[in-house]
């Protein structure tokens, strides 16, 4: 991995929400719409956040929602021309944030144009090893042939990753916008891809780009194994997503302790991608059904290990609820307003406690790789100490109506409160010091 990557804190956009581009089907031949200029009027928002990186949806030309692209070397004319997204990445960079590219390496779109050409040809066509076809008897040019699609959506045609072309054009697509000054890819739906495909492709990619920064999104199962298989630098922590939220909710912190038992195994083996919203599950300013544990879960995110992600409008407590059905992503995905001036005003809260959070992060960038010991647990309580060598944090979680009391001592003497809500030093508590969390509330607290 990297090593720039230790002090990277991303900031998540799903660029054809956040500009406001139609999800409805584009047209070929569909006018440039010139829309990432938007985009880069908000990149002194994240700036002002604190955060280091840039991680972008797609941006390459597709047919609705991204995720069905047609051309991965060409902008998507709803967003720009390949000038605009120069223009976004200079314009990244001169402020000093990593940009990450998404790609969609797992299906395309049918207009993709090596399906079209299985679609003109029929059986032997040239590109007839991208894909897994099966066909009719007597196919003829024209014919339409049964294929693997994605988990069911018959408009993403899956592709054949045992094809040597497919793994060429993969490269291929990978070193032209790493050349082009992008800083690294996350890989979308990489769980449904064989880790052997990237295995050939990402040795292949790093020859020529040392330093780009390639993970994983990966939902469930061995993600050790991934990492080690694949070659990723990391991959998506969606164990640790599920217990943040699930946990506060239920008022059940045994889960987060196991969960958190979990990600110290991970952290042996690499610095998983960590966060608490996305572009496809539920804001998590609407998930969490007791609005007093909002921030909890953002205490949790920016004090554990690994390299974490902030999803463009939770800093902001955007709400949104995702919905099984045909558009039923459009309110997690949101067109943003022209300026960060022009958010509502009672997010503020939100941005600044994420400002303070973000601060403390980057003041102890140890955090990347830090281990995390349980001292406290019990459903409505938390307290555990996340350290690295010779430096450590104590962080104290209260979703209960009575005070939690940290005590001091036995290498936590002098404990000071570096970031907190309803909390405060108990001067009287002797020589040690203690720090009570009152109720509902949260401290992040350190050593003098």
């Amino acid at each position: 991995m990297p090593d720039w990557v230790e002090h990277a804190i991303w900031w998540h956009v799903y660029p054809l929400g956040f500009v406001g581009a139609e999800p409805q089907a584009l047209a070929p031949g569909a006018a440039v719409e010139h829309r990432l200029p938007h985009l880069v009027a908000w990149l002194d928002h994240a700036v002002g956040l604190g955060l280091s990186g840039l991680m972008l949806g797609p941006v390459f030309a597709s047919q609705t929602h991204g995720y069905d692209t047609v051309d991965h070397l060409r902008t998507d004319p709803r967003l720009g021309d390949g000038d605009d997204l120069a223009h976004l990445v200079e314009q990244a960079h001169a402020r000093g944030l990593r940009v990450v590219l998404d790609g969609v390496f797992n299906h395309v779109g049918r207009g993709f144009p090596a399906f079209q050409q299985v679609l003109e040809h029929g059986p032997g066509g040239p590109t007839e090893d991208w894909f897994h076809l099966t066909w009719p008897d007597g196919a003829a040019p024209g014919t339409e042939p049964g294929y693997v699609d994605f988990e069911g959506h018959h408009a993403l045609v899956a592709l054949n990753h045992d094809s040597p072309q497919v793994v060429d054009h993969v490269v291929t697509v990978m070193n032209h916008w790493l050349d082009r000054g992008f800083d690294g890819w996350r890989l979308d739906a990489a769980y449904a891809v064989p880790t052997s495909f990237w295995a050939q492709v990402l040795p292949r990619v790093r020859e020529r780009h040392p330093q780009a920064y390639v993970f994983g999104e990966v939902l469930h199962g061995d993600y050790v194994a991934a990492v080690q298989e694949a070659g990723f630098d990391a991959v998506t922590q969606y164990e640790l997503w599920k217990a943040v939220w699930s946990s506060i909710n239920d008022a059940n912190f045994f889960e987060l302790s196991w969960g958190l038992e979990r990600h110290n195994t991970f952290l042996e083996a690499f610095a998983p991608v960590t966060f608490v919203g996305n572009h496809d599950v539920t804001r998590i300013a609407t998930r969490i059904t007791d609005e007093r544990h909002l921030p909890h879960a953002f205490v949790l995110l920016l004090t554990l290990g690994g390299t974490p992600a902030v999803y463009a409008g939770d800093e902001v407590a955007m709400r949104g609820l995702k919905e099984e059905r045909v558009g039923g992503d459009d309110a997690i995905r949101p067109t943003f307003p022209p300026t960060p001036a022009d958010l509502p005003p009672e997010g503020w809260p939100t941005y600044h406690l994420h400002t303070e959070l973000i601060g403390l992060r980057r003041r102890n960038p140890w955090l990347h790789r830090a281990r995390t010991e349980v001292l406290t647990c019990t459903n409505t309580q938390l307290v555990y100490r996340v350290a690295a060598g010779d430096d450590a944090l104590v962080v104290a979680l209260n979703l209960s109506d009575e005070v939690l009391r940290v005590e001091g001592g036995d290498g936590e003497a002098g404990m000071q409160v570096l970031a907190a809500a309803g909390a405060w030093v108990d001067d009287g508590a002797g020589s040690g010091g203690a720090v009570e969390v009152g109720a509902h509330g949260w401290a992040v607290l350190g050593r003098v």
